[in-house]
């Protein structure tokens, strides 16, 4: 095949949600349905022995929540397909927005008992920003639903996107009858017996109005689906692909992900209308995926994906031209021209040896430490990508060694862990101790638990008062030196070495952005 037509066989798509709204299920139903995998698992363990694909960390699968996004990669009718399931709490937003850099559609999930939430409203912001074409899928509707219209309107509302049903569901909870598929005018009907594997029962209707469809789902059924439709195509607008394709129109898909209904229209509409990888956006150029030349991007660092070995991968998003296994690429930020021997293509945490890769794939690259999120690569010219947020921490703590003997391994793991993004890490100018900042409470959790059952390290947290942390740097160098020498109890370096005011009071920030006018504060390591 030529560079071209690869290209317009991928779609490259990242699932993000509120929490428990279903998003990891359903990443295992498409998965299911690209025969990626056999038999489709359960998030929460105590519920079915198979824990998720995508769920491969140990914490999640106890927690029965994502903490990581997990890539996954599949063929379906002749289309190259690669899924990003992303963390839906809010306390690992870092994770899920800095995939969004690397993907170039999204489906969003939405509870049908519960509607729109917080979340979904805040990962709606970054695809709004990004203009990225988005898909809804509302979810659960083998439980007892908010009537289909009133979410149709909520999305709208809440979302800010206008809406076009292209499937509909017949009933929800116990009288859930199937779904009505409007873009391929056929019916799936529900059957819970089919809830882990592919197989479904359909039925083609080109005209609902035959009486066939009494026979199959009931009259009082076949009556409200008509009256239904007829609303939907007298309400909405023909569905619109380049609409869509402009972020400014959300097909919406019902079903109920965890019984198989629904995924099925849901992925063979995705293939037909989904965006192939589009161009991106650099500092001082627009790369546009056809170019003969490689250029991408690490949007992800994960340490320890196979235990046993210690491995760390870093996650490449390749934005144009054709990544071959053993060439040389310039690694931009050092200069230094680096040959990959064991690039890989992933399945959740199975990994498999590539030869080649092409634009909207992600290639998984075995790194001792030399890469960071954001760090580009490229034959020779030196780009650097941007919109790939980094976040300044809201919540803080020392982080002190609970085991003498273990020094060198939570010393290892706090290095590792650190250059995943997952927390920064500062050291006090005052006493030398070692802060850790997060973005939410959690990720102190995550991260006590894997330096101890990925490092063998144990650790514990000590309270610290601080509001705010900023990277301060000036080109008048007195008044840098003055400002670090007044405001030494609150300096700190950050893993890298760069200044960090640690401002305790908004009150105090506010007053020393007063006082020291030639001095910039950052709110993002990204500068």
């Amino acid at each position: 095949m030529t560079l071209r037509e690869e290209i317009e066989r991928r779609r490259t798509f990242a699932i993000i949600a509120h929490p428990d709204a279903g998003k990891t299920t359903l990443t295992e139903k498409l998965l299911l349905f690209g025969g990626a995998i056999h038999v489709a698992g359960a998030v929460k363990s105590n519920k079915i022995k198979r824990g998720a694909t995508s769920d491969f960390m140990e914490i999640e699968r106890q927690r029965g929540i994502s903490v990581a996004t997990s890539v996954m990669g599949f063929e379906y009718e002749g289309v190259k397909i690669n899924i990003l399931d992303t963390p839906g709490h809010e306390d690992f937003a870092e994770d899920t927005y800095r995939t969004l850099t690397a993907v170039d559609s999204v489906i969003i999930v939405i509870d049908g008992a519960k509607g729109v939430e917080t979340q979904t409203r805040r990962l709606m912001n970054v695809c709004r920003m990004r203009n990225t074409p988005v898909i809804v899928f509302i979810n659960k509707l083998d439980r007892p639903s908010k009537d289909p219209f009133d979410l149709l309107d909520e999305v709208e509302r809440e979302l800010q996107i206008k809406v076009r049903p292209l499937a509909f569901p017949i009933s929800s909870g116990p009288t859930f009858k199937g779904v009505y598929n409007l873009y391929e005018h056929n019916i799936s009907l529900f059957t819970t017996d089919e809830r882990l594997t592919s197989n479904a029962q359909t039925a083609d209707f080109e005209d609902i109005s035959s009486p066939e469809l009494d026979a199959l789902i009931g009259e009082r059924y076949a009556a409200q689906l008509r009256s239904d439709v007829e609303l939907v195509e007298g309400v909405y607008e023909e569905f619109d692909r380049e609409a869509y394709l402009a972020g400014q129109l959300a097909p919406v898909f019902f079903g109920s992900a965890v019984n198989n209904f629904g995924v099925r229209e849901l992925l063979e509409c995705f293939v037909r209308i989904a965006p192939s990888p589009r161009r991106s956006t650099t500092e001082t150029r627009t790369i546009e995926p056809d170019e003969q030349k490689l250029t991408g991007f690490i949007f992800k660092i994960h340490a320890n994906m196979d235990p046993n070995h210690r491995d760390r991968l870093a996650f490449m998003k390749i934005c144009s031209g054709i990544f071959e296994r053993g060439k040389n690429y310039l690694h931009v930020p050092s200069g230094k021209q680096l040959k990959f021997s064991s690039p890989t293509a992933f399945m959740a945490e199975k990994k498999s040896i590539i030869d080649f890769a092409y634009p909207g794939d992600i290639v998984g690259l075995h790194d001792t430490g030399n890469f960071r999120i954001g760090d580009t690569f490229t034959e020779g010219e030196k780009l650097r990508f941007t919109g790939i947020p980094s976040f300044s921490p809201e919540w803080f703590r020392y982080i002190e060694n609970a085991d003498p003997m273990k020094f060198k391994q939570l010393a290892k793991g706090i290095d590792q862990l650190m250059d995943e993004g997952v927390a920064q890490l500062f050291t006090s100018s005052l006493n030398g101790r070692k802060i850790i900042g997060t973005v939410g409470q959690l990720q102190f959790e995550v991260i006590e638990y894997r330096l101890e059952h990925e490092y063998g390290a144990k650790c514990r947290w000590e309270p610290i008062s601080i509001h705010k942390a900023c990277w301060i740097e000036s080109d008048d160098e007195a008044e840098l030196a003055d400002f670090k020498r007044r405001k030494h109890t609150n300096m700190a370096v950050d893993k890298h070495g760069r200044d960090v005011f640690l401002a305790d009071t908004s009150y105090a920030l506010a007053l020393a952005q007063e006082k020291f006018p030639k001095i910039r504060f950052h709110f993002t390591s990204e500068w």
